[in-house]
């Protein structure tokens, strides 16, 4: 497999591209991205047995648990982002290894956990999204990884594109079954 057909399976809707203008219809459409993961997540993965489960979406890519699990925990991590950043000044968030979480033992077990978290804390920033005023939307966090700050309105935008990325891999783990070890 080339490497440009690794990235594309890396990256099935490519990477993040931030609008120059972030619009109204841009946070309204990224915040209904955000509000429906959960229920495409359920939606693709609640008549999976075990083996379907354990399918990757890329070669040496993640297992659909190990993906479900992962938006768990992500967007655990993104709703404190966006309270850190309403609730302080330019705070710094504390970034976290993925590919190390990835290797625990929760991400091998069954996923009802991870949607039941993944119901709630998409209902919880669903509520705080959607009351974000202009003012809101321009408070930023400093992410120590990257060097740099990032807006809330930015972030909803990120998190929309993480939701639908991770959707775009259990879609793809289901497409080539059991091809990818």
């Amino acid at each position: 497999m080339t490497e440009v057909e690794l990235q594309k399976l890396k990256f099935p809707i490519g990477k993040f591209q931030k609008p120059e203008t972030i619009t109204d219809v841009h946070i309204e459409n990224w915040i209904q991205s955000i509000e429906s993961l959960p229920q495409s997540i359920i939606a693709l993965t609640s008549n999976l047995n075990e083996i379907e489960l354990n399918y990757n979406y890329r070669p040496n890519g993640w297992t659909m648990k190990q993906v479900v699990h992962h938006c768990a925990d992500s967007h655990i991590n993104s709703l404190l982002r966006f309270k850190l950043a309403l609730t302080e000044k330019n705070p710094t968030i504390r970034p976290y290894f993925e590919d190390r979480f990835a290797e625990l033992v929760d991400y091998s077990e069954p996923i009802d956990a991870s949607i039941s978290i993944l119901v709630s804390v998409h209902k919880k920033l669903g509520i705080l999204l959607k009351n974000l005023n202009h003012v809101d939307l321009k408070r930023e966090f400093i992410h120590p990884e990257h060097g740099k700050r990032f807006s809330l309105e930015e972030t909803i935008g990120m998190y929309a594109w993480h939701s639908n990325h991770h959707l775009a891999h259990l879609k793809q783990a289901l497409h080539y079954k059991d091809q990818f070890k």
